[in-house]
């Protein structure tokens, strides 16, 4: 069995919801950890807000560590990893949406696909 400390925790596959938000407030991106009630943070870009989401995951599981609190693990067999063919001008297209927000093609498509 693993040592549970801080670095076995930040290496667990949790789930990550994203959503762009326009309110009274301007434009953002809201993100949050399924798995982990009261995780979250936001962000003026998806790169913003996932750097704020790992400082927010790595405070939430240091308060918990240290008081001795239950820690939810993420729950089933998903190898996480899917394979999709699309036109080569729809990947040319994510392509340069995630290059002007400054994040891997992959993280782009996971906020989209989350929306």
């Amino acid at each position: 069995m693993a040592d549970k400390n801080l670095g076995y925790y930040m290496n667990l596959p949790y789930t990550v919801i994203v959503r762009e938000v326009n309110d009274e407030s301007g434009h953002y991106f809201n993100g949050k950890y399924l798995e982990l009630d009261g995780c979250q943070s936001t962000g003026q870009t998806v790169k913003e807000l996932y750097e704020n989401l790992k400082e927010a995951l790595e405070g939430y599981l240091e308060v918990k560590l240290e008081y001795g609190d239950p820690i939810p693990e993420p729950q089933g067999d998903y190898s996480g990893s899917i394979r999709v063919r699309m036109p080569k001008t729809l990947h040319r297209d994510l392509a340069a949406a995630a290059e002007l927000e400054g994040v891997s093609l992959n993280q782009y498509m996971l906020y989209k696909l989350s929306k």
